[in-house]
């Protein structure tokens, strides 16, 4: 892994070079030096984040793929920490549909610190996918207790808006999104049971002035960016377009798809697995699919 990431060398620059992102240039607290490897050019496009928890829901994790993928085809470069759950799932989604992603380290770019080390393989995707990792820290700094919260600031700050997907109340999610309302960029959240811990987060950002949505097209009208053409549907048989109905409302386990569908379970089983090896549908694990958004 490390001779391909040699392929991408860590380089820096400071405040003072005129290619210094200029979303950071006029915030205050801003790192003077950022490191990257990859495609620097990126942070001086127009940049959405998309934060969460470590631990997504199966609905957390549908959703995630969902909106990265509508605010992607846009055009807009999804943002995001590298963290495990919905930041992966937002970097991974935006390079299956051949978009562009940054991922912000709270540690440095060398692979000796490099944080969470399950992410190398998603980070090697994302530079031979035209995207950026960027740090503000140099090679050999390992990630600490107040790094991640740190690094979260210039995620809010590259960007022009957050989601957070879900989160709990003390997360670091929440500190990305308040970092973005001081910086008055909008801040967007998914609405979900007031009966999780997971949802809390997401729920008190909302009662304390964050955007309720519901589909990313909702994000992309309030930004004023134009919304991507409608393509043909992706389900051509009746029995694809049935399953794709159930799931039109969030992932389901393969026993609730059954017994939703009455078909018999060795022609859902086989519909399923064709879907699946088609990328209409995407399993999120445990045999519970979901709609892979395009």
């Amino acid at each position: 892994m490390e001779r391909f990431l040699n392929n991408f060398p860590i380089q820096q620059i400071d405040s003072k070079n005129p290619s210094f992102p200029k979303a950071l240039k006029n915030l205050t607290g801003m790192p003077e030096v950022l490191y990257y490897r990859g495609n620097y050019k990126l942070l001086n496009e127009k940049c959405f984040a998309i934060v969460g928890t470590r631990r997504p829901t199966d609905y957390g994790k549908s959703v995630a793929l969902s909106f990265s993928n509508g605010l992607a085809k846009s055009g807009l470069t999804i943002v995001s920490g590298l963290a495990l759950g919905i930041d992966s799932l937002a970097h991974q989604c935006a390079i299956d549909k051949n978009a562009l992603t940054i991922a912000v380290l709270g540690s440095g770019l060398d692979e000796q610190c490099f944080y969470p080390a399950e992410n190398l393989k998603l980070a090697k995707q994302i530079l031979e996918k035209n995207g950026c990792l960027i740090s503000e820290y140099p090679a050999g700094t390992k990630g600490a207790l107040y790094t991640f919260p740190q690094r979260n600031r210039i995620i809010a700050g590259l960007s022009v808006g957050v989601l957070v997907v879900e989160a709990k109340i003390k997360s670091g999610a929440l500190i990305t999104a308040n970092y973005a309302k001081q910086y008055k960029k909008p801040v967007f959240a998914i609405p979900n049971s007031i009966y999780s811990e997971i949802s809390k987060g997401c729920n008190f950002l909302i009662k304390n002035g964050a955007r309720l949505v519901e589909s990313p097209n909702e994000i992309l009208e309030m930004l004023g960016i134009n919304q991507p053409a409608k393509t043909q549907s992706l389900f051509t048989s009746p029995q694809e377009k049935i399953i794709a109905d159930i799931l039109q409302n969030g992932p389901l386990h393969i026993d609730a798809i059954i017994e939703k569908t009455k078909m018999p379970s060795q022609t859902i089983s086989g519909i399923i697995c064709i879907m699946e090896l088609e990328n209409k549908i995407k399993n999120l694990g445990g045999n519970t699919y979901a709609i892979n958004y395009r």
